[in-house]
């Protein structure tokens, strides 16, 4: 028996919520420029030595397996492909005992070329953002004309057995809403799972407007209008409500944030890509768990600082509430 196997003592809040997901981002930086997200020029990204090392985020994740009960771990960004030396990353997390979950969620830009060695390394599956199947709006979308390497990086994800590969889209009013069912359609016919996301305040540029979001019910009578589905509600403290389509063998999910919180059974927490520990995505507070990694802190003290933030979290994100700030940072620079 390894000697970590005694079960580590919860991460609770003070609501009595466990939290076992951990989304860590490995940077800031990201290939496209998503109208949603950014803008045209980008952003100011965070100096590499500001960006936690490969034994840094090895160390917190092992602090998050063996001493906080931490199970799933996703690899975020900004865009994580761009971190160097990934695969060797994620083949030192999936070497932990306990070894967490390992997931990862990309934009598919050169995903051809390392999904075979992600695989190979130990990442157990991951998540595409597509959101249009249409080469031109894809160009406009994203300011980078490229869908034709998300769709190559899907495939090749699909090949080398990284299932259920997870296509996440977020619909936006007068931009890509008309085509819900033609994305349902095309994750059917090639054996994705389609996830769809209400967009949500985390833009850079503050431009974020509830009357273009395309709320879950507008999305679930799109895709009647042309499939049967059957609901089969949440799994676990999942964020996505999935429904069988009928017919066929797949399944599509939303993810409602805005108009059906799940905040009540929120299980993630999240570290940025320069070590700020968040308990919520929408936290308007960080805890700086990198000056205590470069400070000789033992691995206690950061554990209880770790307790000591998720202790503070708050009941939700409080978008529809008067009391609603935004996050100074990003999505991008937050992690997904």
């Amino acid at each position: 028996m390894s000697p970590h196997s005694a079960r580590p003592r919860p991460l609770l809040d003070r609501f009595g919520r466990v939290h076992t997901d951990l989304r860590l981002s490995l940077t800031d930086r990201c290939n496209l420029r998503c109208t949603y997200c950014m803008p045209a020029e980008g952003l100011n990204w965070l100096p590499r030595t500001e960006v936690l090392t490969d034994d840094e985020v090895v160390r917190l994740v092992r602090i998050a397996t063996r001493h906080l009960g931490i199970r799933e771990v996703r690899l975020t960004g900004g865009e994580p492909l761009l971190r160097r030396g990934l695969p060797a990353l994620v083949a030192r997390l999936s070497a932990l005992d306990p070894a967490p979950e390992l997931s990862l969620t990309t934009n598919g830009i050169g995903l051809a070329r390392c999904a075979t060695a992600l695989r190979e390394a130990g990442l157990d599956r991951l998540n595409v953002s597509l959101d249009t199947l249409r080469p031109e709006r894809f160009a406009e979308i994203t300011r980078r004309d490229r869908l034709a390497d998300v769709l190559e990086g899907l495939r090749a994800a699909r090949d080398a057995g990284l299932a259920p590969v997870k296509v996440n889209a977020v619909p936006v009013r007068g931009v890509n809403d008309d085509e819900i069912p033609d994305l349902v359609a095309f994750a059917v016919e090639h054996g994705y799972r389609m996830r769809f996301i209400e967009s949500m305040p985390l833009d850079a540029q503050g431009a974020w407007d509830r009357d273009r979001m395309v709320t879950a019910t507008e999305i679930l009578d799109r895709i009647g209008e042309r499939f049967d589905l059957t609901p089969i509600g949440r799994e676990g403290n999942a964020p996505a409500e999935e429904w069988w389509i009928a017919g066929t063998e797949s399944v599509v999910g939303v993810i409602a944030s805005v108009t059906r919180p799940f905040c009540g059974t929120c299980d993630r927490v999240r570290i940025t890509a320069d070590g700020q520990l968040r308990n919520c995505l929408f936290a308007t507070e960080e805890s700086d768990l990198r000056t205590l990694l470069r400070g000789d802190a033992d691995d206690a003290a950061i554990e209880a600082a770790w307790r000591a933030s998720v202790a503070g979290k708050g009941p939700g994100h409080a978008i529809d509430s008067a009391d609603f700030r935004r996050p100074e940072r990003p999505m991008s620079a937050i992690g997904g």
